[in-house]
């Protein structure tokens, strides 16, 4: 497939794809080439700038490293200000909720029903995204 940018005789510019160079160059002789907006049948290629994809930019490597050093930040305050509790999250988050156990920060896994549960319940809960959850530490049992 290839992408053109055409013009047509009223000034009108659109893109158009074809199969092939060949195809719009058979098209455009046979007439079936027009301009979506006035219908002209007088349609020609307009210049284009070629479709390179060049290295990255220094600051989007920048900004990558940025945003990676935060994550790795946030990682190292859950790991430690929060206390795991693994797969009981959602039975925690109820105990503090009712009064049951002190409130505190912990973080673990809910299933999305466990999740939508809390949420009717009136418990807020959050979901971590994987790049900010720390290493969950290994079970000594």
């Amino acid at each position: 497939m290839i992408k053109y940018d055409l013009r047509c005789d009223n000034g009108d510019e659109f893109e158009a794809w074809f199969g092939s160079i060949s195809d719009y160059d058979k098209q455009a002789e046979a007439g079936l080439v027009e301009c979506p907006h006035c219908g002209s049948k007088h349609v020609e290629k307009a210049p284009m700038a070629p479709a390179v994809q060049t290295a990255r930019k220094k600051s989007e490597r920048s900004e990558r490293a940025v945003a990676m050093a935060m994550a790795a930040k946030v990682r190292e305050h859950i790991k430690d200000n929060f206390d795991y509790v693994g797969d009981k999250f959602a039975d925690e988050a109820r105990k503090m909720h009712s009064g049951e156990s002190e409130e505190r920060a912990i973080w673990g896994e809910a299933t999305p029903e466990q999740a939508q549960e809390l949420a009717e319940e009136g418990i807020s809960a959050a979901p971590l995204p994987a790049e900010l959850a720390p290493v969950q530490p290994k079970k000594l049992n």
